[in-house]
């Protein structure tokens, strides 16, 4: 007979990232989150369309994941900065202590209580400017031009030149 899981609580520590807003809005990103839901919600505040009662859109948004929703979070992360544009971003790693209380399907048998240590990832991310010097800084990504196109770009300039030198 398999134990089964009746609950789960993780430690609540403050944010790794210094100076963080007490109303920031905070993605908690699951192993189970649909990245899709996830995205069409802080792309909505974080855009012109999502004002809020004083007419301004959102400046910053905190991601945080730990076990197996660290993927997930950084891949959240990474297709907002490209929706979104000109963000600056600071990543934190870190641990986080998780207890599981599990309880046996036999009655009367006794439940156990593991403690684990799982991995974690907090990352702002801002239109406003944010301090270089913070370890785990990240500058906003200029906007880049696809990979295929840069190489079309290259193989059409390679041929113009060798064109010349015959």
């Amino acid at each position: 007979m398999e134990m089964q899981r009746i609950s789960r609580t993780e430690d609540s520590n403050p944010y790794p990232i210094p100076g963080l807003a007490a109303d920031i809005l905070h993605m908690r990103v699951r192993e189970g989150s649909k990245i899709r839901n996830l995205l069409r919600f802080v792309t909505a505040r974080m855009q012109e369309d999502g004002r809020d009662d004083n007419g301004t859109s959102l400046r910053q948004v905190v991601f945080t994941g730990s076990g197996r929703g660290v993927t997930k979070t950084i891949t959240c992360v990474e297709i907002l900065k490209r929706k979104v544009g000109g963000l600056h971003q600071v990543s934190k790693l870190y641990y986080k202590t998780v207890n599981e209380v599990w309880e046996s399907p036999q009655q009367g048998a006794p439940g156990t209580t593991m403690q684990r240590t799982v991995p974690a990832i907090c990352i702002l991310l801002s239109k406003d400017p944010l301090d270089p010097q913070e370890p785990g800084y990240q500058p906003p990504q200029s906007p880049s031009v696809p990979a295929e196109e840069t190489e079309r770009r290259r193989a059409l300039l390679r041929d113009t030149i060798s064109d010349k030198i015959r």
